[in-house]
């Protein structure tokens, strides 16, 4: 059993805040797109979430500074990835319970 914890009015508001960021499908699709490929220019992305590169890299500003992408620059390309792999377990959970739900 997991010691008792207790968690102050700041951390919840931060995670809500954390939680926020995975509610919006376009975030989620290019989320999703990062999982499966790991490394990603603005342009595949766009190509696979099939919207603007202007459109993606608005997504991934608030990505970035959710902390939940990281990116590094390979010459003139910036290449774009998931933060670590919390987030790539918080993906998976999300799908194993939607599977669950499906039944």
């Amino acid at each position: 059993m997991m010691e008792e914890k207790v968690i102050s009015e700041e951390e919840i508001v931060d995670m809500a805040d954390f939680f926020k960021v995975f509610g919006d499908p376009t975030r989620l699709r290019i989320l999703f797109v990062l999982w499966e490929n790991e490394e990603c220019n603005v342009g595949t992305i766009s190509e696979k979430v099939k919207m603007s590169q202007s459109a993606v890299s608005q997504q991934l500003k608030i990505l970035r500074s959710s902390r939940l992408v990281k990116f590094r620059k390979e010459g003139r390309s910036i290449l774009y990835r998931l933060s670590d792999e919390h987030i790539t377990k918080i993906l998976q959970l999300g799908l194993e319970h939607y599977d669950e739900l499906l039944g």
